[in-house]
């Protein structure tokens, strides 16, 4: 790619082997343009096979063998005409949280073979304005390199980590595609920067993942990530929420752990078993801990406090709970539930222990 007349920054990066993907990013960071946080697709130079929507999609991409549509075979991603003059294919994306910082990107061309996108850049902007962002289209504009241009392949995923993330914060990414092609999913992982409250006394929910949350262990999610509890919103079905395997042994638990967004004097939650109705848990617990040790605290820390009574769940519904311990300032929770089963929120309302 060293003809391609729009030269971009050679940022250093790490490429991680597809396996490595999410262990290296889903412990510590999120998704910063993830439909389900509310990242969204403002304008592209073409979407003639399939949508520029689709970039963002939470879920894994599918494949429909002969389905066919109006412009050709039907494919779950973004895909552009052929014979692109230009020299890349865009796409602008504004991110889900008010704004972030990156550590990390994923291309993921699943089955797109033959069609798929010959290689990669990612740039990034911060702006309260999205028509003047949009404005720029594939021009330089006020765009600066998040990663340099990288060569993708048929069908599978990509990764690469930042050798040093990214201190600035953007509102706003442009995944370019050389020269045109087919993408099925893009992720940004990284950090969000919320904007707080200059009141002390607000009460907000401080596991958020606009707030800065991040769930960043567990136990099983055999059927649900974990990362689903922190987003906004009750989602639209059980595939939405955090769901594990069926227990088989006696005493079993399963259970997750958060990061705050910032300590917190927790107040309030709420556990949240939306369209959980015949594999909702019997019961939940919440602890919570103000971790000063290396790295995330594991499930058994010295150091957790049972923070609510324990919780009889119901189907489908919100439980909300009165905080045992309103005083004194936590930094991570531990949703504990019993013996398995689904849920589809954690809601962690709090004041910033500033």
């Amino acid at each position: 790619m060293t003809d391609v007349e729009y030269k971009l920054e050679a940022v250093p990066a790490t490429r991680i082997a597809a396996d490595d993907i999410d262990k290296t990013f889903r412990s510590s960071t999120i998704d910063l343009i993830s439909g389900a946080l509310g990242g969204k697709v403002l304008g592209f130079s073409d979407e003639w096979f399939a949508e520029a929507a689709n970039l963002v999609t939470p879920t894994a991409p599918i494949r429909q063998p002969g389905k066919m549509v109006y412009t050709g075979a039907w494919y779950d991603g973004w895909e552009t005409r052929r014979h692109n003059t230009a020299p890349f294919d865009w796409v602008v994306i504004r991110l889900g949280v008010a704004s972030g910082t990156v550590e990390g990107v994923e291309i993921d061309t699943a089955f797109f073979n033959g069609n798929h996108a010959p290689a990669i850049s990612v740039e990034g902007c911060f702006s309260q304005n999205d028509d003047e962002v949009l404005s720029w289209k594939g021009e330089r504009g006020g765009w600066e390199t998040i990663l340099g241009i990288q060569e993708c392949g048929p069908s599978q995923r990509f990764g690469w980590k930042l050798e040093n993330p990214t201190k600035k914060q953007y509102t706003h990414v442009r995944l370019n595609m050389y020269p045109d092609g087919g993408i099925a999913r893009f992720r940004l992982f990284g950090h969000a920067v919320p904007v707080f409250p200059d009141d002390t006394e607000a009460i907000f929910d401080l596991a958020a993942a606009q707030n800065g949350g991040v769930a960043v262990s567990c136990s099983d999610q055999h059927f649900g990530t974990k990362d689903n509890l922190i987003l906004p919103g009750r989602g639209k079905d059980m595939g939405d929420g955090w769901e594990t395997a069926r227990s088989r042994t006696k005493g079993h638990i399963d259970w997750t752990i958060i990061r705050l967004g910032a300590p917190g004097y927790i107040q309030n939650l709420i556990v949240d078993t939306a369209h959980f109705r015949g594999n909702f848990p019997q019961q939940v617990k919440l602890q919570a801990i103000e971790w000063k040790g290396e790295g995330e605290p594991g499930p058994d820390a010295e150091g957790w406090t049972e923070v609510v009574e324990p919780i009889k769940c119901g189907p489908d519904q919100e439980h909300p709970a009165e905080s045992l311990v309103k005083d004194k300032p936590f930094t991570h929770v531990k949703l504990i539930i019993v013996p398995d089963g689904g849920v589809k929120r954690l809601r962690v309302f709090a004041k910033r222990a500033v």
